[in-house]
């Protein structure tokens, strides 16, 4: 299944990169929601390839599925996971496919086309940077530690004070933060040391369905903030080296 994953992910990849350099037709989801032609161009390939090549799995893309129906076989897919920053012309930006049965995830990839990123992991195989084995950072304390974050737009409508809270916290009790605007690659940057944790709430499954697998498996830990096992009906999401997660999670719930 893994040249399957890598292929496709591969193809669609020359879809974004294609679009990349050329101006954009946007519209909106919501009000910062938006959604581009490339997006549905990429989600229509995807679904079309994978039929053709795993056609026991239901495919669950972010710009063409009306529930989300994850029992059993499910490719869970996000066409372009950062289309903001596609829109702008900034390159983080990726195409996440995560591979579920019964809820598990058992395979992944995040491929950044326009840095040549191409993540991959599988269930007790490990995880991967353009076929090297990747880890995740070793750092023991939250003050020598880079953290990443984001900032859903409806979630923050909503929790504003909660999230500004959080982050003053991560401020004065890290080395830094950084807000780069895709989720799936926040996790891969944790899964090969660059962030040595990462925490977001207000995320979908195709957000993070390939990313928490690569977290885990390149030896990270992925929890909601109550140290609880991450679900996709989680508020927020923790993912860190596992070194620094506990004191995370209090800096997290102590403003």
């Amino acid at each position: 299944m893994k040249d399957i994953l890598i292929n496709g992910a591969k193809k669609a990849g020359e879809i974004l990169k294609e679009d990349f350099f050329k101006s954009k037709n946007v519209s909106n989801k919501g009000i910062a929601d938006l959604v581009t032609e490339t997006d549905v161009k990429i989600e229509v390939f995807l679904k079309k390839y994978f039929h053709k090549h795993l056609p026991i799995f239901k495919f669950i893309g972010e710009e063409s599925s009306d529930s989300l129906d994850l029992d059993g076989k499910c490719l869970i897919v996000d066409p372009i996971d950062g289309t903001t920053n596609f829109v702008h012309g900034f390159p983080f930006v990726a195409i996440s496919i995560g591979v579920y049965e019964d809820m598990v995830p058992i395979e992944g990839v995040v491929y950044n086309p326009i840095l040549g990123e191409m993540f991959y992991a599988k269930r007790g195989g490990g995880a991967f940077l353009n076929n090297i084995p990747i880890k995740v950072s070793k750092e023991k304390k939250l003050v020598s530690s880079l953290i990443a974050t984001g900032f859903p737009y409806e979630f923050v409508k909503k929790n504003r004070k909660d999230i500004l809270g959080k982050l003053e916290n991560i401020l004065i009790n890290s080395h830094g933060i950084r807000r780069a605007g895709a989720a799936s690659l926040d996790l891969c940057y944790v899964a090969k040391g660059s962030f040595d944790g990462y925490y977001e709430g207000g995320l979908k499954p195709w957000d993070v369905a390939a990313g928490v697998l690569i977290v885990k498996e390149a030896g990270g830990l992925v929890t909601d903030l109550k140290g609880d096992d991450y679900l996709f009906d989680s508020e927020y999401i923790l993912a860190t080296n596992k070194n620094i997660h506990n004191e995370l999670i209090e800096v997290l719930n102590g403003f």
